[in-house]
């Protein structure tokens, strides 16, 4: 199972002028390569006469490589995104995208010149961030009797469970989401409330 790991708590912008070039890093949060894309997109969007929009994204858990991303946007290969990729892996930050505009102004900076404004305005930015811990859910299905309802509930509303669906038929059928790291404590106070009638069951998450 992934462990808790930080994501940005808010967005964040900051900018420097490195030789003539101005250059503006964004960091947001980005939960899902769709959404980095999306962000990115928009940035474009919003500096459209920038020589170069270099990103880079981590749209997931810090350390799954499925969702890592990176462009250099028409700089020398290796110069940009690889270097903004690899701040952003160093910090083991997850759901984070960042983007670094460049406005350019006139005087090359060469490739060691490049990596030190691309992937240091990043690392600039990160020590900036402010964060918030992701906590992992563990989804489960609880069927019950109408009885045991306030028992379920109870629990339910003690360990901050998150209803995701209800259905009330002949007998509740409750999914609900439970920090990981209690789902086996939750599991067993809700057998002993209700006297072995009641169990948590896992569903695929």
């Amino acid at each position: 199972m992934v462990a808790d790991y930080a994501i940005p708590a808010a967005p964040l912008e900051l900018c420097e002028e490195i030789k003539k070039s101005r250059f503006i890093t964004l960091i947001a949060h980005a939960p899902t390569v769709e959404a980095a894309k999306a962000w990115i997109g928009e940035v474009k969007r919003q500096h459209p006469t920038a020589r170069h929009h270099c990103w880079a994204f981590v749209a997931g858990a810090p350390q799954d490589s499925q969702v890592y991303g990176f462009s250099d946007d028409g700089e020398p290969s290796g110069t940009a995104g690889k270097p903004m990729l690899a701040q952003l892996m160093g910090a083991g930050i997850g759901e984070i995208a960042a983007v670094v505009v460049r406005y350019y102004g006139g005087v090359l900076l060469g490739t060691g010149g490049l990596v030190k404004a691309y992937g240091g305005g990043v690392g600039t930015a990160l020590k900036r961030l402010e964060t918030r811990i992701k906590r992992q859910q563990t989804p489960s299905l609880i069927c019950c009797d109408y009885g045991d309802m306030g028992g379920v509930e109870a629990l339910i509303s003690a360990h901050q469970g998150q209803l995701l669906a209800a259905d009330y038929g002949q007998q509740v059928r409750l999914q609900v989401a439970w920090d990981a790291a209690i789902w086996s404590q939750v599991d067993q106070e809700m057998t002993d409330r209700t006297h072995g009638r009641v169990s948590l069951r896992p569903l695929d998450g």
